[in-house]
């Protein structure tokens, strides 16, 4: 939440500020490239990670003290991180033209810098999650995220430019990972071991795979506009690309949460009730608070941001109806039990359906559109993992879903939505 909410507070400030439209825009690719190139195999890296934490085969749970694990994880996402700027720089022409951008790719050697310490930085959290310290964590990402606001907005307040603004972001991505080899030498013991990346990395390809086809949507939707639209029309899109940040954080937060009582022998059942029990709660939370941003978003955009911005509502309206599907937790089972193919497999199945519904709905909707088919994607990468769950892990919906309560909800959020229209 710390982290989104730094990203929103940051974008209303430009828009309140004198940057334009178009250098609004060049900030939003830029943070759009850096996403696209690392955001996929980090999240599955970490992911694959959290099951194989004191519960692989390559080193003893006798052994207590350092953690040999953090070492080996945080050296793979090093090695990511410069396999990726080594894909960038050979690469680089060829994505300028896929961005459509007419000359150089703005900030390239910013871009570089960020990516290498903005990638392994995000063990730091999980790091804190693993060694069960939930305040300091809290600290770490207060303190993270204010001093990257201030940084970033600052400049622009000052009317220093973009170049200074993500100057600033580079300043605290620094700090991050001067924060996060701090943290490695407290808990990690150096002890390399190629036999660990070995499993880490056959454990999680699959879902490497999954997260860049799974997390692709929101890429493809900005593949298109920008391919098809000018920066300015770009960063309207992207304003309103957004689901709800509480849904999506706290979705993803339980859902990270879960996964290792799922890989806890003989506690299934156990682990699919407390599944079902907290997503009841998780969606007497949500859905009223989507329902009353659905209402109001119209009222607001062009309060929050500026008369620019008011067709984003429209878009972020359709994103909010994607709290149906993220609320839905076959994806934990899964992971939980190791089952990471069957992940991967539907999200091909995903990005097939995003690339068709987007374009097609692209030339009858326009930028709208290409929102309707990310919604309809979404839905069925999450059919598919239910239907899997139920047919080969024999597993019933109702087990780990309140199907009842996410009827009533759905049915209610699908007519204001029409409504709002």
């Amino acid at each position: 939440m710390l982290r989104f909410g730094s990203l929103i507070l940051i974008s209303i400030v430009f828009t309140k500020t004198g940057l334009s439209t178009a250098e609004i825009g060049h900030y939003e690719i830029f943070m759009l490239i850096s996403g696209l190139l690392s955001a996929f195999w980090v999240t599955g890296l970490i992911q694959s990670f959290l099951p194989l934490f004191e519960k692989n085969k390559t080193f003893s749970r006798n052994n207590p003290g350092k953690s040999p694990e953090l070492f080996n994880a945080f050296l793979v996402l090093t090695a990511f991180s410069i396999l990726t700027l080594m894909i960038l720089l050979v690469l680089k022409r060829p994505i300028e033209s896929i961005f459509n951008q007419s000359s150089e790719i703005k900030y390239f050697d910013l871009l570089l810098v960020y990516i290498f310490l903005n990638s392994p930085s995000f063990l730091t959290e999980y790091i804190y999650l693993l060694k069960n310290k939930p305040v300091s964590m809290l600290i770490y990402g207060f303190s993270s995220f204010l001093i990257q606001f201030l940084l970033v907005s600052s400049a622009a307040v000052l009317g220093l430019g973009m170049f200074y603004c993500i100057t600033g972001l580079v300043i605290v991505t620094t700090m991050r990972y001067i924060w996060l080899v701090f943290l490695l030498k407290k808990y990690a013991r150096p002890a390399f071991s190629p036999v660990f990346i070995g499993e880490h990395l056959r454990f999680g390809y699959p879902l490497i795979v999954s997260s860049l086809l799974g997390s692709s949507a929101q890429y493809i939707d900005g593949f298109m506009v920008m391919s098809n639209y000018d920066p300015a029309t770009f960063a309207i899109f992207q304003y309103g690309a957004r689901e709800f940040p509480l849904v999506l954080l706290m979705a993803n937060a339980f859902s990270t949460a879960m996964i290792p009582e799922f890989s806890e022998a003989g506690n299934l059942n156990n682990a699919l009730a407390r599944l079902k029990q907290k997503t009841g709660r998780l969606m007497h939370f949500l859905f009223p608070c989507t329902l009353v941003l659905m209402v109001f978003s119209d009222w607001l955009y062009p309060i929050v941001f500026n008369e620019n911005f008011m067709e984003s509502a429209g878009i972020f309206n359709i994103y909010l109806l994607l709290i149906i599907s993220r609320l839905v937790f076959p994806h934990t089972i899964l992971i939980g039990l190791k089952k990471t193919g069957a992940v991967m497999w539907a999200s091909v199945i995903e990005l097939t359906v995003n690339l068709s519904f987007s374009f097609v709905f692209m030339l009858l909707w326009g930028i709208k559109g290409v929102a309707l088919g990310t919604l309809v994607a979404y839905g069925v990468q999450k059919s598919v993992w239910i239907i899997y769950v139920a047919g080969r892990l024999k597993i019933r919906p109702a087990k780990y879903i309140p199907v009842r309560m996410l009827s009533v909800y759905s049915v209610i959020l699908l007519i204001v939505f029409l409504l709002t229209l």
